[in-house]
């Protein structure tokens, strides 16, 4: 940070606030306090009645060509459900219903928490979209694992094929 966004000053330094446990960025000259936190990552594992999850394939970095679920951050002034139905939306033209809780992950390596919702597909005019280049349904035996775009998509698969439905997981990625 060059400046600060309160009074515009460039006399930012990186300090613990008296009555914090942490360093922050703080303006010298205002006194404003820059908190950084972890950016919320949301989504949805869509499944049908015939034993099938969608995937999108990334048309964007990072990992593009690789399958995922569609997610992505969390805007501000939503919840987490909506943006994990926009995001479902936005990736890949695809209307969920029943969506629940399913994953939580934590990943503090880089400042991310992800959620993953379960969500039965309504629709089967899905497709691609900008962000994704291919949007397929995959039979749980044809899933592309060694293609997967991310470690967080992959143990939220796992979780749903061997906990089912009515789990619920929250795990912390050290690594």
């Amino acid at each position: 940070m060059n400046f600060c966004s309160n009074c515009g000053s460039s006399r930012i330094v990186k300090k613990v606030p008296e009555g914090d446990t942490h360093p922050r960025l703080v303006c010298e000259d205002c006194g404003d306090i820059h908190y950084t936190n972890p950016n919320v990552v949301t989504g949805v594992l869509p499944f049908n009645d015939n034993d099938e999850i969608l995937l999108c394939k990334r048309a964007i970095e990072p990992r593009s060509g690789f399958w995922t679920l569609p997610a992505g951050f969390l805007e501000n002034g939503e919840s987490i459900e909506e943006g994990a139905l926009r995001e479902t939306r936005e990736e890949a033209c695809l209307e969920v219903s029943e969506i629940k809780l399913f994953t939580m992950i934590s990943v503090p390596r880089i400042n991310q928490i992800y959620s993953f919702f379960i969500g039965k597909i309504v629709n089967d005019d899905f497709g691609p979209t900008p962000e994704s280049s291919e949007v397929k349904l995959f039979k749980i035996n044809e899933l592309p694992w060694d293609d997967l775009a991310f470690r967080t998509v992959r143990l939220t698969i796992e979780q749903y094929l061997n906990h089912g439905k009515d789990s619920f997981s929250n795990k912390v990625l050290d690594d």
